[in-house]
């Protein structure tokens, strides 16, 4: 393996790893559900694409792949409100519906999916994180998981931080001193 980029403290989560799990929770989706069963899967961008990638093409029931995006306000708003910027292209209703999520860090966007998704009368709603932190305060549905983290700052596999690292085939800690320089 090339030499970790100098923002990064350590790999937490190989690439075989990341595979070896993907694979895991493919075949507990696929059957979780009835072969005719046809699944909805939803992305949350930017960070969930690469394991809804990955996790899409392995699930052996049939399936559509469709996207949202949500943003938390910025400077001089509340934290924690959440935004919706991109909605799924159509109705859900009577579907079963899967949100792929890329991480779990306080739980308010995922919450917010949730209960969004679930006003919208899917046959079923479940939720699908690539990893978790590892809090005593989360209280979110979390139906096919992972992995539990450490509370740190994590790129990699779909992860960023400012828009660098994303594309790492690992998981690995971001340095506090380059995130912390920022504030």
């Amino acid at each position: 393996m090339s030499t970790l980029h100098p923002e990064l403290a350590r790999i937490l989560l190989s690439e075989a790893d990341i595979q070896a799990r993907v694979n895991e929770l493919a075949a507990a989706i696929s059957s979780a559900y009835a072969p005719d069963d046809h699944l909805y899967l939803v992305g949350i961008l930017k960070g969930a694409f690469i394991f809804l990638a990955d996790l899409a093409r392995r699930i052996t029931l049939p399936h559509t792949v469709d996207f949202m995006a949500v943003s938390s306000y910025g400077k001089g708003a509340r934290s924690g409100e959440v935004r919706l910027v991109m909605d799924v292209r159509e109705p859900i209703e009577g579907k079963h519906v899967i949100i792929v999520e890329d991480i779990v860090d306080s739980g308010q966007t995922l919450s917010y999916l949730y209960k969004t998704l679930a006003s919208r009368g899917p046959a079923s709603l479940r939720t699908c994180t690539f990893v978790r932190k590892e809090r005593d305060n989360l209280e979110v549905p979390v139906h096919y998981l992972g992995f539990n983290i450490p509370d740190v700052w994590v790129v990699g596999y779909g992860l960023d931080y400012a828009d660098k690292h994303r594309t790492l085939p690992y998981i690995a800690e971001l340095k506090p001193e380059v995130y912390q320089q920022k504030v």
